[in-house]
This record gives C-alpha cells, structure tokens and sequence, in this order.
C-alpha cells in the first residue's frame, strides 16, 4: 500500500452525504475507513469504492454509544497505519416544537451529534500530534449557524460543534491541525426520512426541501 496515498475515515458513510463522499475519494484513489452503524450498508458502499480504485476497510460505531473510543481509533490506524482527515458526518435531525421534544430525543440528538463526533475526534488528536498534523472536517449545516423551526436541539447541536471545534483548531494550530466546517443548506438525502419527532418516532417523511435540494455529489464535491 502507498503510504502516500491519504487515509480518510468517514462516519456516516453508509448513506447521503457520506457515501457520496466516500465514492468521491475513492475516484481519486484514496484510502477510505468506513463507519456507521449500519455494516450491510457499509460493505455496499464499500465494493463500490472499491471498485472506483479505492482502498477499504469497514469499522462499524454507534455515536450514541462510544465506549472505548481509543480502541476504535487503533483499529482504524491499523488499516495503513495513519488518519490524514477524519470526516465527522453521522448525525440525526428532528421534526418537533422544541416544547413538545422530550428530553431523552434532546440527549438522543446531542449524544449522536455532538458528544459521539468530540468524543472520537478528541480520541483522534493524539495520533495528528504525533503525526506532525491532520485535518478534521466537520458536517455542520445552515442550522448551525442561525436557529430554525422544528429542529431546536439539531441546531443546538450543530452550533456546539461550532463552538467546541473551532475552540480546538485554534488550540491545536501549533500542531498542524486543522478544521473545516463544512454548512451546507437543503441537499436530497434521507436525513428528514430518518428524522425523530418529539416523541421518538420515526418521521418518515421526505420534505419538501430535500426534495429540491442540491443533490449529494455535487455536494461531496464542493466538500472535497
């Protein structure tokens, strides 16, 4: 394996935005680490990079439930022994008033969005210092920058990474590390397909925007 080739470890790579940014890399020969919850999806996207000529390796997580985040970064490192980038992308939205959103969808929400994304990524750093750099991209969004109705928490969440990654860009510059954060508006995926009411049920429903948003390779493009 050419340890020249970039290593890019992906979350949320088994649909959306992730895919198309994994099959995006694989077009360019990159090494690709793959994660989400989700291993069937996981392999499809997988042989399909691969078959663009880019390198693999499948590391399922949970953000809601990183137990042993140091362990997930030695497995992933193992792939070619470097991370050049870490592409936070997984996350959850919502569809509900914030006065009717109970408070387990609020720690539900903040714990994929937030707390999964800074813990991996705080797991992450020690090897970037070692390496003599690295970069962190992070998927925020246009909620992330100003509140929108019906997703309360989403933009809380994507506000907080905000707040904690800049904070350790500027910490870490010293060493080479960088951040982008990446906002982008409506793209079609199924991110509203997927969304949770206040209750925890599933929403189910495509709106409107996705529908008439940008679709996601030309979004993983502009990304890359």
């Amino acid at each position: 394996m050419d340890l020249n080739t970039k290593t890019i470890w992906i979350t949320g790579a088994s649909s959306g935005i992730g895919e198309a940014v994994a099959m995006q890399y694989a077009a360019l020969g990159y090494n690709l680490i793959l994660s989400a919850r989700r291993q069937n999806e996981l392999e499809r996207v997988a042989n399909a990079c691969q078959t663009l000529g880019g390198k693999c390796f499948i590391l399922p997580l949970d953000l809601a439930n990183l137990e042993n985040p140091e362990t997930l970064v030695q497995r992933a490192l193992a792939f070619t022994g470097k991370i050049d980038i870490l592409v936070n992308n997984g996350g959850i939205t919502q569809r509900s008033l914030a006065a009717e959103t109970s408070t387990e969808v609020v720690r539900k929400i903040m714990e994929v969005n937030f707390f999964g994304q800074v813990t991996l990524s705080s797991a992450l750093v020690p090897h970037f210092i070692k390496a003599g750099g690295g970069q962190f991209a992070v998927l925020s969004s246009l909620t992330g920058i100003f509140g929108y109705g019906l997703r309360s928490t989403y933009a809380a969440s994507k506000h907080a990474l905000h707040g904690y990654f800049e904070s350790l860009a500027i910490e870490n510059f010293k060493h080479n590390i960088h951040v982008t954060m990446v906002c982008p508006g409506r793209i079609l995926t199924n991110i509203s397909l997927n969304a949770v009411n206040g209750d925890g049920s599933n929403y189910g429903k495509l709106d409107e925007g996705q529908k008439n948003g940008v679709d996601a390779v030309t979004c993983a493009k502009k990304i890359i």
